[in-house]
């Protein structure tokens, strides 16, 4: 599907914006209500095929313990999808793709990555664990260590992110064979998980756990 895109110009107010077939907000200012310029237009195709890059060396999967919120997700699957995540687990409250939020953020990803939704993660660990897969959770905690520094594992990763506040819940630490965090420098310990989670997944590309 092609879509009109324009960018529009309030001469009003100086707004700068972009506009795309389907919204509205076109001729008429979003902030001021004044008419206004098209200063550029194109097609834009949301989601066009492409061909996908070699599959990842190493099976990697997500589990989310405990999201609550559904952009969060929708922007993990968006993320999870364009850097060869082959499956996530939605444990507990984690919203699932049948959320409007999940579908806003995530554009479509919703529907090229498998998903599970569980209420316990720890079976579905203990189930990975048992075929083989390395468990790791993104967590700073005591013992955790740099995930710049950890050396990849040898066979299939399961990446265990946690809830926006309280993180990855201490009860399923027993279940992973490592913790692992991001090195931050500011006055803040953490950062949004759906950026962590990003992040983590790009250097996981980087040291050949996965491919981008």
């Amino acid at each position: 599907m092609t879509l009109n895109a324009e960018i529009r110009l309030c001469p009003a107010c100086n707004l700068r914006y972009p506009w795309y077939e389907g919204q509205p907000a076109r001729a008429a200012c979003p902030r001021c209500g004044q008419r206004t310029q098209r200063r550029a237009s194109w097609k834009l195709t949301p989601g066009q095929p492409f061909t996908p890059a070699a599959p990842p060396p190493r099976p990697l999967a997500l589990a989310l313990d405990n999201l609550r919120s559904a952009w969060n997700v929708g922007a993990i699957f968006r993320t999870a999808d364009g850097l060869g995540v082959r499956h996530i687990y939605l444990g507990g409250i984690t919203p699932t793709p049948e959320h409007p939020g999940v579908r806003k953020t995530a554009l479509g990803a919703e529907h090229a990555l498998p998903w599970t939704s569980v209420s316990n993660l720890s079976a579905v660990l203990a189930d990975r664990r048992a075929a083989g897969w390395t468990i790791w959770a993104l967590e700073q905690a005591p013992g955790s260590q740099p995930l710049t520094q950890t050396p990849p594992p040898e066979g299939p990763l399961l990446l265990i992110v946690g809830h926006e506040i309280v993180g990855v819940g201490p009860d399923l630490f027993p279940l992973c064979h490592a913790l692992v965090h991001l090195p931050l420098r500011g006055s803040k310990r953490s950062l949004n998980v759906e950026v962590a989670t990003a992040i983590a997944l790009w250097q996981l590309s980087l040291s050949g756990t996965i491919s981008a």
